[in-house]
């Protein structure tokens, strides 16, 4: 008896296999692409033998094994892609180890570079923000280690260069350049392995069909569906960056930090109230997070880095997702396209038309100080050239006596623009004043007269300038007399003042540290312990990423055991 093998007659292992539900079925004993280009003779002998003839149009084994070339080429870009990631991180987090920082810091460091190459390769802005940015430009410019950073970019660029080859030689030869055999034969050789049985003629079928039944149901190389696997993998879609809260970095370093956290690691903040479970949990952590340090235990710990560093990529940083402010022309309301105030504690201005969201936003957010006093600061991101007015607004609107600016106005790049006048300007009706300005060595101190409506009121900012860029301080007591002076100030304002305002260039980083030791000493003074964490902890609930990387969260630490010797001592005398 003779028939056309259909899908219908074939085992159920041939047809889950080779067959789509649009595909015609494949002879059993069809000759591969090769067999036919090879022999000529043998493609005429089985034509003429065939009574229906050869399928129309392409044939289905040539389309799977050009999208098994695809395949391949998808899976071996990635692997190519993850060998030059790792060698870079390897190769920088030696360059940072080298430098004198510690593995964990050296591991974040590094991928801070990893995130500047992505930027360049991928439509979206750094996730680190503008701190990978300075990072880059400082490791450029290093000249301690500098073989090393080169012999790491030379690593890479070969790596590029050795993987297109391989492609190249993979796509037109069927193989890289250093393995055998090609990618044609392999597809012929599994299917014949599956599908052929030697005692089978083209068109041909026997009532013995129990010997079909023998075939080895599992091949030894399994066969993919490669045409939906490489349409899957090959989407643009899947090779872009989506920009996280940092940062997000972790510019800022949070997208490490939401990275490497483990209790309360939580992602930019979840749309509108219903909050994941891993924001639920972050949001629990940051309520209940506590460690109470005696005077002996801060001493200790001071010095101990790596607890510290592991305290501080536990706790969840708390941003805000972007989404939750997408109205139209607010990024030019923001220094930093990913910090963002926090939505239930952020200042709103006043303005006869509440219902413009823009007149009423500015980026900054009120924060409890000691006690859980509210409404004791207010931290805000340096004013940009665009929100100058918004700035002064909040100022009278808050009746803040004191300005606190931990920034220089550039640092390679800028930082905040200089929203203060040389003599005398108006911003928005309010009248600012220089009434004197007297420098320190390591601040400047204004004093400026507001005029609105006929009411004056005084205020007082307090510029630290010796910060430096991209570090923490070298020494304590500059930054502790600061806090110490700005806390004299605020006792001598009037009893119906505001806020402080406090802020840097993003309004977490310098400022989380000054506000953090601000209220850490008081406690120190008044209960004879500290609780770093659970101060940082209340802040991030009001402004996410408040104290924003490992070594601001050392360098408060170091301030307050400072102090904690300066109590001690004066208590002595």
């Amino acid at each position: 008896m003779t028939r056309r093998l259909s899908s219908s007659t074939r085992s159920p292992t041939e047809d889950s296999t080779f067959l789509r539900p649009d595909e015609d079925p494949v002879w059993l004993d069809e000759p591969t692409k090769t067999e036919k280009v090879n022999d000529g003779n043998l493609k005429a002998d089985r034509l003429q033998n065939c009574k229906d003839g050869p399928a129309k149009g392409p044939s289905p084994q040539g389309e799977e094994m050009f999208m098994h070339k695809v395949y391949t080429l998808v899976v071996q870009i990635y692997s190519w892609a993850a060998f030059f990631i790792v060698s870079q991180v390897t190769g920088y987090w030696v360059f940072f180890v080298v430098e004198g920082n510690g593995p964990l810091s050296s591991i974040y460091k590094a991928l801070q570079v990893i995130d500047f190459y992505l930027s360049f390769l991928f439509p979206c802005h750094p996730i680190f923000g503008m701190d990978t940015m300075m990072l880059m430009r400082e490791v450029v410019r290093t000249a301690q280690h500098p073989w090393i950073f080169h012999g790491t970019g030379c690593s890479g660029l070969a790596i590029c260069v050795i993987m297109v080859i391989h492609m190249v030689f993979r796509w037109h030869y069927g193989a890289g350049f250093w393995s055998s055999g090609t990618v044609l034969n392999d597809i012929g050789d599994r299917r014949q392995s599956v599908s052929r049985q030697p005692s089978f003629t083209l068109s041909e079928w026997t009532d013995a069909q129990e010997d079909l039944l023998d075939i080895d149901p599992v091949p030894q190389t399994p066969v993919f569906d490669l045409g939906a696997d490489a349409r899957t993998e090959g989407e643009a879609i899947t090779l872009t960056v989506t920009p996280v809260g940092l940062q997000e970095r972790r510019g800022s370093n949070v997208s490490l930090t939401l990275d490497m956290c483990t209790p309360g690691c939580t992602e930019p903040y979840g749309y509108g109230a219903q909050l994941s479970p891993r924001d639920q949990s972050a949001q629990e952590y940051l309520r209940q997070g506590t460690h109470v340090l005696t005077p002996a235990m801060l001493h200790t710990r001071a010095m101990d880095d790596q607890s510290l560093q592991a305290e501080f990529y536990e706790t969840p940083m708390n941003f805000v997702d972007p989404k939750e402010y997408n109205y139209p022309g607010l990024v030019r309301k923001n220094r930093y396209k990913t910090i963002l105030p926090n939505t239930h504690s952020r200042v709103i201005l006043n303005s006869l038309d509440e219902e413009d969201f823009l007149i009423t936003y500015i980026n900054a957010n009120y924060l409890k100080g000691y006690g859980g006093q509210e409404r004791a600061y207010i931290a805000t991101q340096g004013p940009t050239v665009n929100t100058v007015g918004d700035f002064w607004r909040m100022v009278w609107q808050e009746r803040c006596p004191i300005i606190v600016m931990i920034t220089n106005l550039e640092e390679k790049n800028e930082k905040c623009a200089e929203y203060w006048p040389e003599d005398t300007v108006t911003h928005e009706g309010i009248e600012i004043t220089v009434v004197r300005v007297t420098q320190e060595d390591d601040y400047s101190l204004r004093v400026f007269t507001l005029k609105c409506e006929g009411e004056e009121r005084s205020l007082q900012q307090y510029w630290y300038t010796s910060w430096p860029d991209q570090k923490t301080p070298d020494k304590a007591p500059p930054l502790l007399e600061l806090v110490q002076k700005v806390e004299r100030a605020r006792e001598e304002a009037p009893p119906s003042s505001g806020p402080t305002i406090v802020h840097c260039s993003a309004g977490i980083g310098r400022t989380g540290c000054f506000i953090a030791t601000s209220i850490l000493c008081k406690q120190l003074r008044t209960e004879g312990v500290v609780d770093i964490l659970k101060t940082t902890c209340q802040l991030r609930l009001d402004r996410g990423g408040m104290i924003q990387t490992s070594e601001q969260y050392q360098f408060v630490h170091h301030v307050l055991s400072l102090y904690e010797k300066q109590l001690s001592h004066t208590a002595e005398e």
